[in-house]
Parts: C-alpha cells; sequence; structure tokens
C-alpha cells in the first residue's frame, strides 16, 4: 500500500522535474549540445517544411554607414565602419525580446541580412567585434529554437557593374568571407542556413534587373558553385547537411532568369528567390490606385509562382522565397487577399516565404514601406498586422497540405500543328541587340484569340507574349502559364490577356513573342483553349491493398501505417462500394523523419452495408507502402492505454513525451522535428482523462504518473472506445 501525501508530493516533484527539464531544452542554445544529442538529420525538404514561414530583420546588420559630401551633395559609402552600422538607418539595435516576438507571432524562421564588406581588413579578415555582434544576434533566433538564414548583403564588391568580368577577383573574397563564417557557426546544427549571396546583379547597368548577358550568368552560377564546394569540404559535422541558399541573377523569380541557374547536384542546395510579386501591385508607386488586388493581379501572381513550381518544385529542387512582401499603401484589405492567394499558392507548392520587415513606417515613399512589427515597442502595427494573421490563418489551415501541390496543374492542350499558324519562319531574338529582342508584329485580333490559346515552340529561353491595338500603342505582356519541357512548347491563355489589358479587348490586332535573354521562336500558333485540367497525377501506378469491411465497426478509427522515403508526399484513399457508387475516403500527409506516415480516419464514414475494400496510395505510390491498419473499436487485442510512445508498456518515458508534445509542439507534438516526436496513435492512447475532449492536457501525464505509483488501479479513459 501507499501513502497518497508521499504519493502526492512524489508526483508533484516528477511533474516539476520533467517541466524543469522541457524548459530546459527550450532554451539551451544549440551550440551547447553535443554533435551526437544534435537529433535527426533531415532532409532538405523536411526543413524547407519545418521553416513555415519566416520574418527579416531588414534595414538591421545589412545597413551601411555613409557621409555626406558636400561637394557632390551626395552621401557616400564609407570603405568600414564599425558597430554603429547597426543602427545606420534608423532601426534600433536588435534584442532578444524582439526575437521573441517574432516567434510568439507564428513565425519559425528568421532571415538575418547583414552587409560585411564595410567590417574587413586588408586581407578579407572579420572585425571580431562585428563577427561576435552578429553570432550574438543570430543567437536570439537559434536559441528560439528558429531556423536562421544567414548572408551577404548589399556588397558593393558583389553588385557591380563589371561584374560579368569579375568573377577572379570576386572568388577570393567571397570564400574569404564565407570560410570564416562557417568556422564561427560550424558547431550549429540545420536550424542555421546560409545564403550566398543577396541579389548579385551589375548595378547601374539598363539591364540591372532583368535581361542579364551570359557572362553575369556564369559569373554568379560560379561563385555558387564555389561557395557550395566551400562548404562541403569544411570539417563542420553538418558540412554534408546544412542548408545553402544559392541565387540567380538579382534573385529574380522570371522564368527566362530562374531557369538559367546552374543547380549544383546536392541534396541540401534551396534556390533563393526574391518575389515582391506581382510587382504593379506590391511595390510599384507609379500604379495610382493599390486598393483592389485585380483579377489582373491575381493572374499574374499565379504565373509567377507556377513558374517556380514547374522550373524547380516539380523536379525536387527545393525553394525558399527569401523575401517577399506588399508596401503599405493604406491597402490592408487588398493586402490580405493577396497575403491569402501568395501563402496558399506557396505552402501547397511546399515553398517558405520570409517576409521583409523594414519597419518603414514613417518613409515617405510607400513603395518601400514594409511596416509589420514596431521595432521600439516590439507592438504590431493595427493595420499590418492584419496581413500577417491572413498569412498565419493560411499556415494553420490544415485543409492545404504542405506540399500537396508540388506537381501542380498537368494540361490537356491541342497540338500547336493543328492551329492558326502566325508565322511562316524562324526567328532568332536577342535581347542584348537594339530591336532584338521582338518577333516583327503578327496580326492576331481579339476575335480570334478569345477563347483561346496561343502556343510558342522555342528553344532557348521561354517568350513572353505582347498584345498592342491596332495602332501598335497599349503593349501588354502576359506570361506562360505552362510550358511544355519535352517538346518545347509555351501556352498563354487569352483569358490572362484580357485581365492583363487595360481598355475593350475588342481593340487588340497585334500579337509579338519577346525574350529577356535569347531565344528562336519556330512556330506561334492559335489554338484550342486547353479543356480542363488534371489536378492530381493519374491513378495508373496505383497501389491497392484489400482489407475486409465488414466486422469494422462503424464508430471507432482506422488507423493506416504507411512507410517509405521521409519527405515524400502521398496522398490516396480508403475505397469501397457505397450505397450506388464506388465511394472513396480521401487521405493525405507526408512521410517523417522515421519513415512512417500514420493516417487516422473515422470508420463511421465508411458505409454499413460495404463488406470489403481497398486502401489505395495515388501519388508517389512507387515511393511508399501501406505496412498496417488498425481499428479502434472491434478487434482481438486490449490497447495499452498510456502508452504515448507506443513501445508496448507504460512508464515514465510516456509521462515525459506528453509533456513534451504539449510544453514543445514544434519538436514533440504531432508534426514534431524529433526522433521520438507523439504520433496520432499516441495521443489516442495517452488520452485517459475526458477522452471525448481533443488534445493532451497535463492531466493526462498526471493520471499516468497515478497509475505507475498505483494510486489508480488502470488507465482506461473515460467513453474510451472498445479496442479488441
Amino acid at each position: 500500500m501507499f501513502d497518497n501525501a508521499k504519493n502526492a508530493k512524489r508526483i508533484i516533484s516528477i511533474s516539476a522535474a520533467a517541466l524543469c527539464m522541457l524548459t530546459s531544452f527550450r532554451i539551451a542554445p544549440y551550440s551547447e549540445i553535443s554533435t551526437d544529442a544534435a537529433g535527426d538529420v533531415l532532409t532538405a525538404f523536411e526543413i524547407t517544411e519545418d521553416m513555415k514561414i519566416g520574418w527579416n530583420l531588414g534595414n538591421t546588420l545589412d545597413a551601411t554607414a555613409s557621409v555626406w559630401d558636400n561637394e557632390t551633395k551626395t552621401s557616400v559609402v564609407l570603405d568600414t565602419a564599425g558597430l554603429e552600422t547597426e543602427t545606420a538607418w534608423g532601426q534600433p539595435k536588435a534584442t532578444q525580446e524582439l526575437f521573441d516576438a517574432i516567434k510568439a507571432k507564428g513565425f519559425n524562421t528568421v532571415r538575418i541580412p547583414t552587409t560585411w564588406f564595410q567590417h574587413l581588413d586588408a586581407d578579407n579578415n572579420i572585425d571580431p567585434a562585428w563577427m561576435a555582434r552578429v553570432h550574438e544576434v543570430v543567437d536570439y533566433a537559434y536559441k528560439n529554437d528558429m531556423y536562421v538564414i544567414l548572408n551577404l548583403h548589399h556588397e558593393n564588391w558583389v553588385n557591380r557593374e563589371d561584374i560579368g568580368t569579375a568573377y577572379d577577383e570576386m572568388k577570393p573574397k567571397l570564400l574569404k568571407i564565407w570560410s570564416q563564417i562557417n568556422e564561427e557557426f560550424k558547431d550549429y546544427d540545420q536550424h542555421l542556413i546560409f545564403e550566398c549571396m543577396n541579389e548579385p546583379r551589375a548595378i547601374g547597368t539598363k539591364h540591372e534587373w532583368w535581361g542579364p548577358e551570359q557572362n553575369e550568368v556564369d559569373c554568379i552560377n560560379n561563385l555558387n558553385a564555389d561557395f557550395v564546394n566551400l562548404i562541403r569540404s569544411s570539417d563542420s559535422p553538418y558540412a554534408d547537411t546544412r542548408l545553402l541558399m544559392i541565387p540567380g541573377y538579382c534573385a529574380s523569380s522570371d522564368v527566362s532568369i530562374i531557369s538559367r541557374i546552374a543547380v549544383p547536384d546536392d541534396d541540401y542546395v534551396a534556390i533563393s528567390i526574391h518575389a515582391y510579386s506581382p510587382y504593379g501591385f506590391t511595390m510599384d508607386k507609379s500604379v495610382a490606385d493599390h486598393s483592389t488586388f485585380s483579377e489582373k493581379y491575381q493572374d499574374e501572381l499565379k504565373t509567377i509562382l507556377d513558374g517556380i513550381r514547374t522550373t524547380f518544385i516539380e523536379k525536387d529542387i527545393p525553394v525558399v522565397i527569401g523575401e517577399f512582401g506588399a508596401s503599405n499603401f493604406d491597402n490592408t484589405e487588398a493586402r490580405m487577399q493577396w497575403a491569402d492567394q501568395y501563402i496558399s499558392t506557396t505552402k501547397g507548392m511546399g515553398v517558405p516565404c520570409v517576409l521583409w520587415d523594414n519597419d518603414a513606417r514613417q518613409n515617405n515613399d510607400a513603395s518601400e514601406r514594409h511596416d509589420y512589427i514596431n521595432r521600439k515597442t516590439l507592438e504590431w502595427y493595427d493595420d499590418s498586422v492584419q496581413v500577417v494573421d491572413k498569412m498565419m490563418e493560411v499556415i494553420a489551415d490544415d485543409s492545404i497540405a504542405w506540399g500537396g501541390k508540388k506537381q501542380g496543374e498537368q494540361y490537356d492542350h491541342e497540338d500547336i500543328s493543328t492551329g492558326t499558324q502566325l508565322i511562316s519562319e524562324s526567328y532568332d531574338l536577342d535581347a542584348s541587340v537594339t530591336n532584338g529582342n521582338c518577333t516583327p508584329g503578327l496580326n492576331a485580333t481579339w476575335a480570334q484569340l478569345d477563347g483561346n490559346d496561343i502556343a510558342i515552340q522555342f528553344t532557348g529561353d521561354a517568350p513572353v507574349i505582347a498584345v498592342t491595338n491596332g495602332e501598335w500603342k497599349n503593349w501588354t505582356e502576359v506570361k506562360p502559364y505552362d510550358i511544355d519541357d519535352e517538346k518545347g512548347i509555351a501556352y498563354y491563355s487569352s483569358k490572362s490577356i484580357a485581365n492583363a489589358w487595360s481598355g475593350e479587348t475588342s481593340e487588340i490586332e497585334h500579337l509579338f513573342a519577346r525574350t529577356n535573354s535569347t531565344t528562336t521562336v519556330t512556330a506561334i500558333a492559335i489554338i484550342g483553349e486547353t479543356a480542363g485540367t488534371i489536378e492530381d497525377p493519374p491513378v495508373d501506378n496505383t497501389k491497392k491493398y484489400p482489407i475486409e469491411l465488414a466486422d469494422v465497426t462503424r464508430n471507432g478509427k482506422m488507423m493506416i501505417t504507411f512507410e517509405g522515403e521521409a519527405g515524400t508526399y502521398i496522398n490516396g484513399g480508403l475505397g469501397f462500394m457505397g450505397a450506388e457508387d464506388w465511394t472513396n475516403i480521401e487521405w493525405e500527409g507526408t512521410i517523417g523523419a522515421d519513415g512512417k506516415l500514420v493516417v487516422t480516419l473515422n470508420t463511421s464514414d465508411i458505409y454499413a452495408g460495404a463488406q470489403s475494400g481497398e486502401i489505395q496510395i495515388w501519388y508517389n505510390a512507387d515511393k511508399a507502402d501501406m505496412t498496417d491498419w488498425k481499428v479502434y473499436g472491434l478487434g482481438d487485442a486490449d490497447p495499452v492505454w498510456g502508452d504515448a510512445d507506443r513501445n508496448g508498456t507504460v512508464a515514465m518515458n510516456d509521462v515525459v513525451l506528453v509533456m513534451q508534445s504539449i510544453a514543445n509542439n514544434d519538436k514533440y507534438g504531432l508534426s514534431g522535428t524529433d526522433e521520438n516526436h507523439i504520433t496520432e496513435e499516441g495521443i489516442e492512447l495517452a488520452n485517459v482523462i475526458d477522452y471525448d475532449q481533443t488534445g493532451l492536457t497535463v492531466q493526462d501525464a498526471l493520471q499516468i504518473q497515478k497509475f505507475l505509483l498505483e494510486i489508480v488501479p488502470d488507465l482506461t479513459p473515460i467513453a474510451a472506445p472498445v479496442v479488441g
């Protein structure tokens, strides 16, 4: 027999000890944890999924010091400066409290843009004081169990007019800086991400933001490769598994530019893209009215994000949109609509986005007013916080599966040869040649285009199309909504043209194909509008597992276990014959780091008269197998109530896991990153108090402890289903 008073004290002591342990897990810096205890190695796509959504510490460590030149009446950037650069652009010093507020709002990633050139000596050695300050700011986020992106930003030796011919000069400087940063943070785990450069471009040229020359593209590609090779050859325990972000020219989101990125053959490289898209809505101050997120803008945003999807995501290349945002033009409602589409689409693609915030509330230039949190008061601005809340609402929406739309839409186009042919010869287009970037104007009236698609067969970079009125005015461009890489055909929708056109569409009479780089156009045709889309890949590769349903209770839960490659998204259904038709209860999910996915279905959704059925895997069926299924409510074995870790016994480990999942959901919860995070079945078994209520509480952990101390005779929960 046990003395209840003593037992109660012991329970409190155990609970307190467990909570203290959990607290230490949450705040201990990763740099103090040994390499062996750093946790499981995540795949690149597991990292990007765990990053969720991020925030930029803009205009702080990336700020530069300058002095006013009275002769030229200009501000001159200094070659060297000290720690004062952090506040040079009007922002206060970063604090732990700021990062706590960012974490509390729901952001799981922080990008820390950092400028280094003012803090180097003649041999490119980084000022120790500056490195220490950068390290301190990185730790603000890192200790919060957040992902941190650290980069080279606003480097005057990167963004230069002669970037196309400066590779030999730039390479040693890039490698010297990154070798020091890597050495400083070499023991930091996969929560720390390195980004090679920020928006490298030929600054000051006419093509600074579009149409790079080939030697400029080559220089950036070579520097990216050098950066990756440097990190991979270092002595860091995470040398091979640290996620590295590499940009294309100016970190553009344009397909004609991102398609020229040379992606290293490396499982832990992600493409870094900046997409303040669509620019006319998000930042263009020449646009008079930003109060409406119009169909034109919606269509343009869809096209831009689809371009990122088809170029990288569909080819299993991770992407991080390191900067995005919509400037505050006093248009909160429209920005909320923009945020809804943006994050819904990128979440479906499996792409984390990092919001640019420069706290420029008082900026007279509304096009640069990215203001979300007041850095001085740590309060969120009333209008902009609504935009952030909309983003968080989408991230929390379980109906939008992370990475569930990686493959995008698949189209069944008419053959280009069957359409109305607009050219009879090929054209070599070159953006670097004066007046050489377009085909001649072609006659294509709206009566011909309306309700149809335009198809262009090409080699080189995918072109855009432009339409004009009969007087060759009102030049309006649209990008392809689909590109068939195998056939080399780009497709454009008349609906996109109508959304982009200002005025009456009946005025449209002419059409051009234009390139941002070099393109050879061999055919242009008007074809019939694509008749529908295929949302999911065809089911001809479906895996089917027959199961008997006659004896399955209709008031319980079915838990199905799938095994396969970690990070693989799969979907499918539980199929059976309903009253009249074949019926599917659909499911979806991503295989976890342990190589398993457990799906829970309500057996009440199964038709009462169904005698047999099939568990089916539709998407990525070749990468996963169904290995087990159980029904809670009927069977021939009793459940082990309280067995949170699913090892067949009840012990103190189950108490700790319950409390860990409550205290640190991101790490130990249902979709947590830790190898031993709780599973859906574990939640079912550990929910021993008020079973009909959703979720675990400290009371469940306390009840399990009472059972271990023999204060309660068993752990059969209230209103629990009978597991047979």
